[in-house]
């Protein structure tokens, strides 16, 4: 097991991970982040160099100081060899901590139940479709419209002209945390709050400045968590706040990608 933490590595893992989407989606955006400043605080381990069986990325140990809290102990990991992966998964991984890792491959799953039953910890399984813009330049333009505040680029007439574009703000992490699914602690509100501070967002705010609906990306590149209030549904809000984020993480190099619950279906049609 090593940890790559030279730049010129980094970066040239980068490359490696580029050239191999979408199955290395996950690691690749985790390792992008790295290279730009790693606002998460992650770090990536591969089992050797140059040549490697699975690379897997992990928050630092004193990033991850709080052997509950799942949001902020998020892996991903990308394994060519799926004995590798058993090997690197049952090592650098801190099975006594509650955490989440996300992943691609078949026999994930199945290697992270075995080492569950000999660390004895509980395994929960989300599943979850992700989809990948391969062209956001096809994507509609999203502009205000000077001195009415309307997106433009989303359906006609169903945009309330008193909207405005704006990223989301820390001062609106409270309404993320309340309507999150995932969300309604503690844990929950330092983990947006944190995506807010760090990472591409975007929102659309009513006169008073609250959102009414909103998407966030992570540190692993991906857009959400994303939501949009009851009374303001069916109005293409979430598509305008789609093509924008799209559009943002394209431009700063990232791949444009999202996860949708797999029992999630008004998502999966858009």
């Amino acid at each position: 097991m090593l940890i790559l933490s030279c730049s010129s590595k980094l970066r040239l893992l980068e490359g490696t991970l580029r050239r191999g989407l979408p199955e290395t989606l996950l690691v690749h955006g985790a390792v992008m982040n790295i290279n730009r400043g790693n606002p998460a605080g992650q770090e990536v381990l591969v089992d050797s160099w140059p040549e490697f069986k699975v690379v897997l990325t992990r928050p630092r140990r004193e990033v991850a100081s709080d052997d509950s809290d799942f949001y902020t102990n998020t892996c991903a990991v990308h394994y060519r060899d799926l004995g590798a992966c058993r090997t690197l998964l049952g090592s650098a991984i801190n099975w006594d901590q509650a955490f989440c890792i996300h992943g691609f491959r078949d026999g994930l799953y199945e290697a992270s139940r075995d080492i569950a039953e000999t660390k004895g910890a509980k395994l929960d399984v989300l599943r979850y479709f992700t989809y990948l813009h391969s062209d956001p330049s096809s994507l509609p333009e999203i502009r205000t419209r000077k001195g009415r505040g309307e997106p433009t680029g989303a359906p006609k007439g169903r945009l309330d002209p008193a909207l405005r574009l704006s990223p989301l703000d820390v001062s609106h992490v409270d309404l993320l945390n309340e309507t999150w699914l995932f969300g309604g602690n503690e844990r929950s509100r330092k983990y947006l709050a944190s995506l807010i501070r760090h990472f591409p967002s975007a929102c659309l705010l009513d006169a008073t400045g609250r959102p009414v609906s909103w998407t966030a990306s992570d540190a692993f590149g991906a857009m959400g968590p994303a939501y949009t209030l009851p009374q303001h549904r069916r109005c293409g809000y979430s598509m305008v706040l789609t093509n924008l984020m799209a559009k943002q993480l394209h431009a700063l190099g990232f791949p444009s990608y999202g996860n949708v619950r797999v029992e999630n279906f008004e998502p999966q049609k858009m």
